[in-house]
């Protein structure tokens, strides 16, 4: 089956953690870099189709998924809801574990679980209200796929009269901030880890 692009299923979400994980380090695969492969996606991937499955979609084709833009249109309600439904547990699964001086982050993970470092300033939510995630298996890379998920999504966001869109991204990673430089994302602030850039729709 060719690639093609639709919305989220729930038997997707395996799928999307592992996507998560092979391309969570600036990009590139961030296996080794924890002992539990689930911790990345925990944060960055799993809420959303959770929370909000319609404004999740994947690129599926016979490997299963092979890329996901996953999004919440109004980020300070879900955060609200990560604090009352989603990090309890995963609070209570993960207590907090000192860096085992390995070269493993799981710690620095399950910190973000009990501590979440919050959301965007006032003057970006009102704004641009709405933020994403979006991976790409690297053979799919450079093919137009990632451009029609942030055009499947802004559509489905327009059709609820939202705004505006942000999204974070690691400083390192070279070729995504070129590639939401094209779509017409713009810098809006800079972080010691990275970069907020935004969108209006």
């Amino acid at each position: 089956m060719a690639p093609i692009i639709r919305p989220f299923h729930p038997s997707d979400l395996p799928g999307i953690y592992r996507l998560c994980l092979r391309t969570g380090e600036a990009g590139g695969d961030a296996t080794a870099l924890y002992r539990d492969p689930d911790l990345l996606a925990h944060l960055y991937a799993g809420p959303y189709p959770v929370a909000d499955p319609t404004l999740t979609f994947v690129v599926a084709d016979d490997d299963g998924v092979v890329g996901y833009i996953v999004a919440t249109a109004d980020t300070i309600a879900f955060e609200a809801w990560l604090e009352e439904s989603w990090f309890p547990v995963l609070r209570a699964q993960h207590p907090r574990r000192p860096d085992p001086h390995d070269g493993t982050q799981d710690h620095v993970l399950v910190e973000r679980i009990h501590d979440w470092p919050g959301g965007p300033t006032r003057e970006v939510h009102e704004r641009f209200p709405a933020h994403m995630h979006i991976d790409l298996d690297p053979r799919l890379q450079g093919q137009g796929w990632g451009t029609r998920l942030v055009h499947t999504l802004a559509d489905a966001l327009r059709a609820r009269g939202v705004t505006g869109l942000h999204l974070g991204v690691d400083d390192r990673n070279a070729g995504a901030i070129t590639f939401y430089g094209k779509l017409g994302f713009e810098l809006h602030e800079r972080h010691d880890w990275g970069r907020t850039l935004t969108l209006a729709l």
